[in-house]
């Protein structure tokens, strides 16, 4: 009776799986691994496990896409006057 949910919730975890590897740019990946975060809790709970569900929305769905947010703010540094005006 579960079975088509399993298989749907499965199937988007590796259609957002897929777009997670398939953008380039940092910033826009780390939003596609907070839907991943997102769709993979539900995906735990449609296989009753709330707490791992719990956890997954926790940190793969809030923390590590804003670690990474936060690191590619970090690396990009902005241009200086000098090398805006050559």
């Amino acid at each position: 009776m579960d079975d088509p949910l399993i298989v749907v919730a499965l199937l988007l975890v590796a259609a957002t799986a897929t777009a997670a590897v398939a953008v380039r740019d940092p910033a826009r990946q780390a939003l596609v691994l907070a839907v991943l975060g997102t769709v993979l809790a539900v995906l735990f709970t449609v296989l009753q496990a709330p707490d791992v569900a719990l956890s997954q929305l926790a940190v793969g769905s809030a923390l590590t896409p804003l670690l990474i947010m936060l690191s590619v703010r970090k690396v990009r540094r902005p241009r200086r006057k000098k090398e805006t005006q050559r």
